[in-house]
């Protein structure tokens, strides 16, 4: 919809966006107010002032979302109180998914953040040792090699029954994995897994997939490997080794806890602290990169950073301060417990931030709007300078223009009475005298004089409005709206 706003070439505007539907600064004051505490403060197990090392370890398969975000935030919130390390790791163990694109947009978001961190590391640094890990396991018959069918094997895990592969020999097991490592056409249709507990009530210990073959290149290293490890595997590994002291995990590996304490018993290595925290919902949102993907892959949206989209760059984009941000999932804490969030709240908390410091303007909506004729007014127009906020100083200035014909608002119109005195915003009163109405009823034309004397006290209506003049701008409004109208999905992988 249409709107006018303002007076043309008196006052430098912000300069816009590439893509022209939001205006963000390039200044960013909010970043390294991330170490705001928690509404609750909680204790990390057995941490030790200044011992301490967490890492935050993104897929890089997407932009960073509002519920990374939670887990980066708390990462340095941990990592500041106990005066300890935070490590960056990107988990890159799926090239079918990764690309540089999304490391450069991951390491933009964590500075947009403001994200502070020791060094930055990728689980591919550890791919020789992980397959040296592997065979180790295979010759301790901790693993095997399996060549078992997807979808049986999905079944006999969830039935609790042992693959036929199980039994394998560790010289078998060995020369299937000389075949994964070569990328064969056998090797392509093995995968290793670990020797768990098929019977074990909690799935996730039933003989988990250690390495799968993917013959598609890393966006990293290339051709290198045909072989790559799952986070299963590569996770409790790579903590161990970088001297992860507690590992944050959100409430959704809650039943994967387990099988992470045991992946690590098995190989020997010295034992991380788990430590879980809530994953953040939010109302008629999903949170799934592989589901967010499927938007921007459908053109359903413009990109990542889609105003609409609950990445860090859209909300950004949309006009969100980081501040508020930190500030919205700080107020959370490291709670365990669920809950589905509201964006209300959010904006809410960005609207305290804004409100005290944004510049003021006059919009009013093209199609919607009816003259004032002010019959004293001035014959001549005139100009004022006036602040863009009155309790701002900062915020600058603005050019106003004073005519005998104005525009308000219809909805502001139809509360108007005959003889009524309103308040006109940053000129002062007039009265009203005669109201023009269509066969409709609905208002068309308003005639009055100006009551300049008058008390803004007294009257009932401050109405804004803008002068009839050709110099006014043309601007164009976008309402966003939710891209999905569920409010609340069942867990999305």
């Amino acid at each position: 919809m249409s709107t006018y706003v303002g007076k043309k070439g008196l006052v430098k505007p912000a300069a816009a966006k590439p893509k022209g539907q939001q205006v963000v600064s390039g200044d960013n004051p909010e970043k390294g107010k991330a170490s705001s505490k928690p509404s609750s403060e909680v204790d990390l197990p057995g941490a030790e002032i200044g011992k301490v090392c967490l890492r935050f370890a993104p897929e890089p398969s997407g932009y960073l979302h509002i519920g990374h975000s939670k887990a980066a935030l708390l990462n340095q919130y941990f990592a500041q109180r106990y005066q300890g390390r935070l490590i960056v790791r990107f988990d890159d163990t799926n090239p079918s998914k990764e690309s540089n694109e999304f490391v450069d947009n991951l390491l933009k978001d964590i500075d947009t953040l403001g994200i502070k961190y020791e060094t930055i590391t990728h689980t591919s640094d550890y791919f020789p040792q992980l397959m040296e890990m592997a065979e180790n396991l295979i010759c301790q018959g901790k693993a095997y090699v399996d060549d078992t069918p997807r979808e049986q094997m999905q079944k006999e895990r969830m039935d609790g029954i042992e693959s036929n592969c199980r039994s394998n020999s560790v010289a078998e097991n060995l020369k299937l994995w000389k075949e994964m490592i070569a990328g064969s056409e056998r090797g392509l249709q093995c995968c290793v897994r670990g020797k768990l507990d098929m019977q074990d009530p909690n799935k996730s210990l039933r003989d988990p997939v250690y390495y799968r073959c993917n013959p598609v290149p890393h966006h990293r290293i290339g051709s290198k490997y045909k072989i790559y490890p799952t986070y299963d595997f590569a996770c409790p590994f790579v903590d161990s080794v970088e001297g992860i002291t507690h590992a944050l995990r959100s409430s959704e590996y809650h039943d994967r806890n387990a099988q992470y304490d045991r992946i690590q018993a098995d190989m020997g290595l010295r034992k991380v602290h788990l430590y879980e925290f809530s994953r953040l919902n939010m109302v008629y949102t999903i949170l799934s990169k592989r589901h967010l993907r499927w938007f921007v892959e459908n053109g359903k949206v413009d990109g990542w950073d889609d105003a609409r989209f609950p990445t860090v760059q859209g909300i950004v984009r949309r006009g969100l301060k980081v501040e508020a941000l930190v500030q919205f999932i700080l107020e959370q804490g490291a709670s365990k417990n669920l809950n589905l969030m509201e964006w209300d709240k959010l904006w809410t908390i960005n609207k305290k931030i804004i409100d005290p410091v944004c510049p003021r303007h006059t919009a009013v909506i093209e199609e919607h709007r009816v003259p004032l004729t002010l019959t004293d007014g001035p014959k001549q127009p005139f100009v004022r300078i006036i602040p863009r906020h009155k309790k701002h100083e900062g915020a600058g200035e603005k050019a106003t223009t004073y005519t005998n014909r104005i525009w308000v608002d219809h909805a502001d119109a139809e509360l108007i009475s005959v003889n009524e005195e309103i308040t006109l915003m940053d000129w002062g009163n007039a009265i009203v005298k005669e109201i023009e109405k269509d066969q409709n009823g609905k208002v068309t034309h308003l005639s009055g004089v100006l009551h300049l004397e008058g008390s803004v006290k007294t009257t009932k209506l401050k109405l804004t409005w803008l002068p009839d003049t050709s110099e006014l701008v043309n601007l164009t409004l976008v309402d966003f709206d939710y891209l999905i109208t569920k409010k609340k999905f069942p867990r999305c992988a």
